[in-house]
Parts: structure tokens; sequence; C-alpha cells
């Protein structure tokens, strides 16, 4: 039975190839709870929780937490990832500062939890230009890259104009003053001078994920000989 106020959208895997997730924040807490219990493992349904704060983690009575894999710097928390994709796929994920780790954590999480094979390469900020470099080989060996980056994010631009890979570019809130809470950020990669950089809202690392996600499917479909436009249910 479904949690009052809450309809799943339980056909989206199959029409689109990602799954429903729970948009935790200000979510009435009986609400959550039941969501929580609903989801622990021990039915065929899988789902990723994200902006679930560890005050609200903390609430949750230790039978439920126990069934669930949480991680309070992303706060995101799933009982179980879907199966693994093609190994042979992967994503880079790029960080300006350790600042924005939250977000490219969420990002991250997103990408286990999804079964997608993914590195992460924090503190790779244009401030020392020479921590972007000295990974770039090992950046450039994955499929798609998304960047995640505050201030003046200049390192979208700066990887844009380096990797011939799709670039996913994340604005945070990260900054002092005229940061404006990550809008100076989202307008500096909306501007960026690196063509094709494709760029999602401030401090939305799951929609960076989800985004990479789609270009993985087709990828994955391509490499199994199939049409692109055949419905990917994952595993």
């Amino acid at each position: 039975m479904e949690s009052k106020g809450v309809l799943f959208d339980h056909d989206r895997r199959a029409r689109i190839g990602l799954p429903e997730a729970v948009f935790s924040e200000k979510k009435p807490w009986k609400v959550l709870l039941e969501l929580l219990s609903r989801f622990r493992g021990d039915t065929p349904e899988k789902v990723l929780f994200t902006r679930l704060s560890p005050e609200s983690w903390d609430l949750v009575p230790d039978e439920i937490k126990s069934r669930y894999d949480y991680d309070p710097l992303s706060r995101t928390a799933f009982a179980e990832p879907l199966a693994r994709r093609d190994q042979r796929l992967g994503c880079a994920l790029v960080s300006a500062g350790s600042a924005d780790s939250p977000v490219v954590w969420e990002a991250a999480r997103t990408l286990d939890y999804l079964g997608f094979r993914r590195e992460v390469f924090e503190d790779s900020g244009v401030a020392g230009l020479w921590r972007l470099s000295d990974a770039l080989e090992r950046i450039n060996a994955h499929d798609i890259i998304i960047v995640v980056a505050g201030l003046d994010a200049a390192l979208a631009s700066v990887l844009g104009g380096l990797t011939p890979r799709p670039v996913i570019a994340v604005p945070t809130s990260v900054g002092y003053g005229l940061a404006r809470g990550g809008e100076s950020a989202l307008a500096s990669m909306l501007l960026s001078c690196s063509p094709g950089v494709t760029v999602v809202n401030i401090d939305n690392g799951y929609g960076a994920a989800c985004a990479a996600a789609r270009i993985l499917n087709l990828l994955e479909l391509r490499l199994a000989g199939e049409s692109p436009a055949s419905p990917h249910g994952g595993g």
C-alpha cells in the first residue's frame, strides 16, 4: 500500500533506464520512516534515499538502520545496490576542493547504487593546476566526467578544454559573499568557453549522476549490440 502523499513511478526504470529515488529533505518524519521500513531490502523493490540528514538518520530504529548502507557525508542510503553494470564503462568525478565533498559523493554514491564503475578525484581545483594535470590521464580513461566546483567554478572550463569526454558540471554553494550560494558558480559554468559542457542545478550531485547514467546506459546498449532505442531495464 502506498504511503499517503507518495505515489511511486514504478515503471520509470523500464521507461527511461533509471529507477525513482526518494528525496528525503523536508519529508514528514512519519512518511520517511514508513518508506525506510518499506524499502529495507526484503522486497524486490530497491530505492535510493537522497538528502537524508544525519539528524534524521539518528532517529531511525536500529532494526531498520541495520538493513541500510548509509553515508552521512553524501546523505544517501540504500538497502541494496542494483546489479553491477558493464565494468568496461566508467565515470570520473572531479572536485575542486574538499568543501565540495558532499556533492561529489552524492554523485558517486548514486553511481554506486546504479551499479556503475566510478573513480573520485578530489582537491583538483585550478588554484593548484598540477593536481589536475597529474590526474588527467586517469581521468580521461573514463567515458564521462562529472566536474563539481564552487567559487568561480573555473575547473569546469579548464577540464572541458582538456578532455574529449562528455563533461557534466555541478556548481556548488561553496564560497563567500558574491558566491551567492552557488549562483556565481552556476553562471560561470553556463558561460563556459569550453564548448559542450553540460550544467545541472546547484549542489545537484544526484542529477549529474543520473545524466551520466543515461549516457552510460546508451554506451552499454551499443556494447551489447542492442538498438539504442530499446527500453533498458538495467540488471
